[in-house]
């Protein structure tokens, strides 16, 4: 009797644990952003807390600076697939598949904080939709720092527009190869993971780059010289799903999922500190042999604005499509 009672509960016990087994997840987590930035951090913090919410029912693995070997370019075609569970997405980042997501917010077409804090629920509503349309649900979003968009360059000094009218600038998206290209200045996209080799080389004279994250990449070993162009503010990074496997979740790990990117949204959506962390990052890369040059003069850094401004209406015009009413809908949100 006592045998039979004993295999009873060692089936049970079993059984058990083969159904926590059956509903545990484990969801891989596509970061392009390399380990040393305050983002990747912000990210292995979600990991952690949507392990706690869940009381380990979920776990989420996090692959950082592109490991994977997902093109940031390629998220939105993949993640719906199952290459990957989840992904940072942003933007700038899937404007190829999706322009009228990457021109709802154009950087340096925001000139402060209030104005960006404004932007930012429409902007979200709009990721929320577009996302949709591509099987993808944004289970939450991670703020990005109000950033200060600087010139690094690697032999000459560069102050002013009419300088760098005499370099080759390394960007990032086609909005700034457009601005700078009203602007007279050659600048061609070049990603981070290649940045570096390309200033060492001389494919490139120059790049923007923010200080704030200068030291993530060595900047302080390929330039020589940097001096402050324009306020950064940006869309936020979308924490991405694939819909389908969102849904197959159990209720229960999408509230822990949920609830870990609302605070992982509360924590980053807050700038007060940024300004001060970067006149720091620039003292740091003073003490590394750069030559911090100051900031280019207000009718440059205004003239860079318009540039910009008159860019994104121009990018959403020929882009069509939702492109022009996302960018009303930010414009209006933000009180222009």
């Amino acid at each position: 009797m006592k045998i039979k009672v004993h295999r009873c509960v060692a089936a049970l016990l079993a059984s058990g644990c083969l159904a926590l087994a059956a509903h545990a997840a484990e969801l891989r987590f596509n970061n392009p952003l390399p380990e040393s930035r305050p983002e990747t951090r912000e990210l292995n913090r979600f990991a952690e807390e949507v392990g706690k919410n869940s009381g380990g029912a979920v776990t989420i693995k996090m692959y950082n600076g592109g490991s994977l070997g997902i093109k940031d370019a390629d998220v939105l075609q993949v993640l719906p697939k199952g290459a990957v569970d989840m992904s940072l997405i942003w933007s700038n980042y899937v404007s190829r598949d999706a322009p009228a997501l990457g021109l709802a917010l154009v950087q340096g077409a925001i000139g402060n904080v209030d104005e960006l804090k404004r932007a930012l629920p429409v902007v979200r509503q709009i990721y929320d939709d577009e996302l949709k349309d591509w099987g993808i649900t944004a289970v939450g979003y991670m703020a990005i720092p109000m950033l200060e968009a600087s010139i690094f360059c690697r032999d000459q000094p560069v102050k002013s527009l009419a300088d760098l009218k005499t370099r080759k600038l390394r960007v990032w998206a086609k909005e700034q190869v457009a601005a700078f290209k009203r602007l007279g200045v050659a600048a061609q996209i070049i990603g981070q993971a290649d940045m570096y080799v390309a200033m060492k080389t001389g494919v490139v004279d120059c790049a923007v780059y923010p200080a704030l994250y200068a030291h993530t990449v060595n900047m302080h070993e390929v330039a020589k010289y940097g001096a402050f162009l324009y306020p950064m503010p940006s869309a936020p990074y979308a924490l991405g799903i694939a819909t389908t496997k969102w849904n197959a979740l159990p209720q229960s790990q999408r509230a822990a999922i949920s609830k870990a990117a609302e605070d992982t949204w509360n924590r980053t959506n807050e700038y007060s500190a940024d300004h001060q962390r970067e006149l720091a990052a620039r003292e740091e890369l003073k003490k590394k042999g750069l030559t911090w040059l100051g900031d280019f003069s207000d009718a440059d850094r205004k003239q860079f604005l318009d540039a910009m401004s008159s860019t994104w209406a121009d990018l959403s015009a020929d882009a069509g499509g939702k492109a022009p009413g996302y960018r009303e809908r930010v414009l209006k949100a933000m009180g222009r």
